[in-house]
């Protein structure tokens, strides 16, 4: 090692005062999370602007799925991923009949919902969320992934890998809302 070698910051180096003049690292990557899986969260509430209860039921494809039942649906699986986050596999609760057909109502607008009741507890899951990652020691705090035949025995993940999880569903599901509105009266979130 030569004279100006060590007088040369290492990369951690260069990291550690980038951290202090702009905040923490981990505060950069929870900004960066939240703020994606907000844009996210936009686009499918944009999706869904302007429709009455009757065109949020309506199915406008093949599949079952309607815009309605799309935003009940990520309410429901934002809120157990963070419930996951804090209490772990005992959040998921038992995998029996009950549960997956909780889990295939999740994805319909019954009767007597209404899309501005699905939209208000989306924005309250979602705030509940947002003030979990905010407050929350670290993302690389694990938790054991509940025993699933879609999980690998043993698996663990970290709230980070969770909240990466939310947003890719968040996403997907935002991408079947804009094909549903789209067919539903043309409009578009984009394009």
């Amino acid at each position: 090692m030569t004279a100006n070698d060590s007088d040369q910051p290492s990369g951690s180096d260069q990291l550690d005062d980038a951290d202090q003049r702009n905040g923490s690292g981990q505060q950069r990557e929870r900004a960066d999370l939240l703020e994606t899986l907000a844009a996210h969260r936009g686009f499918l509430r944009h999706t869904v602007r302007d429709l009455d209860d009757e065109q949020a039921r309506a199915r406008t494809t093949v599949s079952e799925l309607c815009l309605g039942g799309l935003i009940k649906h990520v309410t429901v699986v934002e809120k157990r991923w963070a419930d996951f986050i804090v209490r772990g596999p005992a959040a998921a609760g038992p995998l029996d009949e009950a549960a997956f057909a909780a889990h295939a109502a999740s994805f319909h607008m019954e009767e007597g919902e209404t899309l501005a009741d699905l939209l208000a507890a989306y924005e309250a899951v979602a705030r509940v969320t947002d003030e979990l990652v905010a407050s929350m020691p670290s993302l690389d705090a694990f938790q054991p992934l509940p025993s699933a035949p879609w999980f690998e025995p043993g698996a663990r993940w970290s709230a980070r890998r969770v909240l990466l999880h939310v947003i890719a569903e968040t996403a997907q599901h935002a991408g079947h809302a804009d094909i549903i509105r789209e067919a539903l009266d043309g409009s578009k979130t984009m394009g």
